[in-house]
């Protein structure tokens, strides 16, 4: 019986130190910041801030344009890898029409293969996912849209190689979509929506 005694100090010692003392405060990660729609613009559509916040990316943004109101592109900064790209295309006759939908069908079974989720209906018939695997893993982060502006079906595709940590990449993709079509309304002078 005479060991019983010290074990039992034993537990009390390895109790007293497994308690939690007022210095250990747990305190939650800070809210990642908001996309913010203000000047200036990356390919005309992107906030440079936003994009700066949502990739992470320093130094010098300048997009290269190319194309016009009914077809472009757009990449940022210059370089091969493209951190940034923005496509658009406008429907102007039965056959861009059918191109468009087929277009948006063909990136909506490859985002869903790859767990993507729908866009909110007042952004059109869209998805954004991470692609990962494949041709497309260069610039995983992916949100296309097909959506209405100025009576004319209209598309829109944002890419990113990256999501700065801490970020969540499919949220921001959804929010920059939200404000590229926006500024495609006050850059070609249509009403998106309508």
């Amino acid at each position: 019986m005479s060991g019983l005694p010290a074990a039992l100090g034993g537990l009390v010692v390895t109790g007293a130190a497994c308690t939690a003392g007022p210095d250990i405060v747990s305190r939650p990660a800070p809210a990642p910041q908001p996309i913010v729609d203000t000047s200036p613009y990356v390919c005309e559509l992107i906030p440079e801030q936003a994009l700066r916040l949502v990739s992470g990316m320093t130094g010098s943004i300048a997009g290269r344009m190319a194309g016009t109101e009914e077809n472009g592109e757009c990449w940022a900064p210059e370089t091969a890898s493209r951190p940034l790209q923005v496509n658009w295309l406008a429907a102007n006759s039965r056959a861009s029409q059918e191109q468009l939908n087929f277009l948006m069908e063909d990136r909506s079974s490859v985002y869903a293969r790859h767990g993507g989720i729908r866009l909110p209906t007042d952004l059109g018939d869209g998805m954004a996912a991470k692609v990962t695997q494949g041709p497309l893993g260069d610039q995983p982060y992916r949100v296309s849209a097909k959506f209405r502006c100025g009576g004319k079906e209209r598309m829109i595709d944002i890419y990113l190689t990256r999501v700065a940590e801490g970020r969540d990449g499919i949220k921001d993709l959804v929010e920059l979509m939200r404000v590229a079509q926006k500024r495609y309304g006050e850059v070609y002078r249509c009403t998106p929506g309508s």
